[in-house]
């Protein structure tokens, strides 16, 4: 447990927690959240947030990217294409080749479309991009995209922004034991619990947004989920104890006093 390091295309990062950058007050929030959160990568939604233009109010100028790994991410995305173009547009910026892919297939429920996510990580990969997609918990849908040669996979908890929490640990204990690549829980986290749940069962990492940005105090909640993750792992480690129905003596009932 010396050196329980996180290694995510070829990179090894200390910090589990992933932060997304959207819904915060302003910049500083933004900035102040991701310090206390002690993230190491931080997503940015290249077609919500300024991070190409130079002579307009950059989310770069607050977040230097020597100091954070930048993931842009293509969030707003209905197309293949949409998401595609938004992937290259982001490299041509230099912000990099690790990006986070999101083909969106239903706009109420935010829900990924599936073909559309396959397809557009096959073009992403053969691009060179180190592609971490956003898909629903569905272990043939992860199988098949690391088959593909994504970095991760990223399967959802629950819908995006619904704090809900995970709604489906079953699915998620069958992707964890099929994979080949890091598994990443994106979307529904609600709070630290969540948090902790998740990385109790054994995923490598979990990215969070909403969670944290439209807490009552984001801040304080940025450091909550940096202590849940940590104590989730560390708890995943340590191996809890077989659940029973009935009650079992702490005590030993050898050599008792009669």
């Amino acid at each position: 447990m010396k050196d329980d390091s996180f290694e995510l295309a070829g990179r090894r990062y200390k910090s589990r927690l992933i932060v997304g950058t959207g819904k915060y007050r302003d910049f500083a929030e933004t900035r102040a959240a991701i310090e206390e959160s002690g993230a190491e990568i931080v997503t940015v939604a290249v077609r919500r947030v300024n991070i190409t233009d130079p002579n307009k109010e950059n989310l770069l100028d607050y977040i230097d990217p020597k100091k954070w790994q930048i993931l842009p991410n293509t969030a707003g995305c209905y197309t293949v294409e949409d998401a595609v173009r938004t992937c290259r547009l982001a490299r041509e910026a230099g912000v990099g080749d690790l990006v986070k892919l999101e083909v969106i297939g239903d706009l109420q429920t935010l829900f990924p479309d599936v073909p559309a996510t396959l397809e557009a990580a096959k073009i992403l990969v053969k691009d060179g991009f180190k592609v971490l997609p956003y898909i629903t918990d569905d272990p043939v849908a992860c199988l098949r995209l690391a088959e593909i040669g994504c970095a991760a996979v990223m399967p959802l908890a629950a819908p995006i922004g619904s704090g809900m929490g995970i709604r489906n640990p079953f699915n998620l204990r069958i992707i964890l034991e099929q994979a080949k690549v890091p598994v990443i829980v994106d979307a529904g986290v609600g709070t630290a619990s969540d948090a902790a749940e998740a990385m109790e069962l054994g995923c490598d990492g979990l990215l969070i947004n909403s969670a944290i940005a439209s807490a009552k105090h984001p801040i304080a909640m940025a450091r909550a989920m940096r202590l849940a993750v940590e104590a989730g792992r560390l708890a995943y480690h340590a191996g809890r104890i077989e659940q029973k129905l009935y009650a079992t003596a702490s005590s030993p009932l050898t050599g008792m006093i009669r």
